[in-house]
């Protein structure tokens, strides 16, 4: 009873923290930029909707490695 409650609780976990993960990534380019309005055209656009809040990460220019 005891193995089978465990493994319950480790499947629960596994596919918890695996949905979690899966974000929808869309790959877009800005085509407009008018003071605070951005227009972009994106791949994979239909699974956004009118109010959607969506999370823009700025390119990264530059950025120095260091190593040995």
């Amino acid at each position: 009873m005891k193995k089978i409650l465990a493994a319950a609780f480790v499947l629960m976990f596994v596919v918890g923290t695996a949905s979690v993960g899966f974000g929808a990534k869309l790959k877009c380019e800005v085509t407009g930029v008018d003071g605070e309005t951005v227009t972009m055209t994106c791949t994979k656009a239909d699974k956004l909707k009118a109010g959607d809040k969506v999370k823009v990460d700025p390119p990264k220019k530059g950025a120095a490695v260091e190593g040995c």
